[in-house]
Order: structure tokens, then sequence, then C-alpha cells
């Protein structure tokens, strides 16, 4: 690996996991380095080049607490001896461990139910394409969820949470 101190970066975009090239196999790795520890795996991203891959990692306390600078290198250092362990992504990689951020992916029901009452961005169908809505509840059975939500203008729409495509809390700056 390329030195001892985990990289930070800042923002993600508009850009959904299943987009991106991680193998289960990757995906076993890292989720398994941080349940060891405490975290939960808020997002996985694999970037980069075929020679020198980019692996990019949101992860988040299940305390709750913040995530801290130690965290994150804690985290770096785990998820470092076991690809090195392996065979998965090769030697010459770059990993990359940060916060989840304040524009977090919503990925489970779970992280919907916990960010009821805040913004979020989210593709959907059910609200005509992307919109900006505010969660309000969500109900159903595992996976057969569904979330009200509050959209611009005030009316309130239901969402099957199966057919989001993406899903991240909004963020605006106050002024």
């Amino acid at each position: 690996m390329w030195g001892s101190f985990p990289t930070f970066f800042r923002s993600w975009g508009w850009r959904s996991r299943s987009r991106y090239d991680v193998s289960d196999s990757l995906e076993a790795i890292v989720q398994k380095a941080l349940d060891s520890l405490g975290f939960e795996l808020v997002e996985l991203r694999r970037g980069g080049t075929k020679g020198r891959p980019v692996i990019d990692v949101r992860i988040d306390r299940l305390d709750r607490q913040h995530v801290t600078v130690g965290d994150c290198a804690t985290a770096s250092r785990a998820i470092e001896a076991r690809l090195d362990d392996g065979d998965v992504i090769g030697a010459q990689y770059v990993l990359q461990v940060s916060s989840p951020g304040v524009e977090r992916v919503l990925r489970h029901a779970d992280d919907w139910r916990r960010f009821v009452g805040e913004k979020a961005n989210i593709v959907s169908d059910e609200v005509g394409g992307r919109a900006e809505v505010q969660i309000v509840a969500v109900e159903g059975e595992p996976g057969a969820e569904v979330a009200t939500v509050r959209m611009a203008k005030g009316e309130e729409r239901r969402v099957a949470l199966a057919g989001v495509r993406e899903a991240r809390l909004a963020f605006h700056w106050k002024r």
C-alpha cells in the first residue's frame, strides 16, 4: 500500500453504488474488516485504472457518534491488512476512507428511518424522476418498505424504496 495514512475526499456526486465495478468479494472483505471494528459500510466504490484501482470507502459508526480522523485511520489500516492478504484487487491500489458526509447515501430502509424529518435528493419514477423531498415516514415489511415523502409544494407521496434508483441526504448552506 502507498503510505500509512488514509486519504480523504469531499464529494461523490450523484451516483449510486451499482454503477461501479465493486465485486462481491471486495465488498465482503471491506465489510468484514469494518464489522470487527464497530463501523458500518455506507458506500463502496471502485475507480481508477485496472493497474492502479482506487477503492473509496465511506463509513459510519454503529454507535451513531461522529466519525473521526482516527476512526478513518483505524478502518483504513484494517481494510488494508485484509486487502494485502488477498488477491482481489492486486498489489498497487489506493484506499480512501472517509465519513459519509452531509450528503450521505441512503441505501437501506434503516437509513431512511434514521433520517425521518430530513430532506433527501432521490431519483424515482414515483416522484417524476429526480426530486428533493422531505422524508415523512417509512413503513412496510422487509423488502417491501414504502416511504412517505413530502414534495417541494407540500403534497405527500408514497414511494416504494425498491423503486428508488438513487437517494442521498440533501444539504443546504445556511445563510
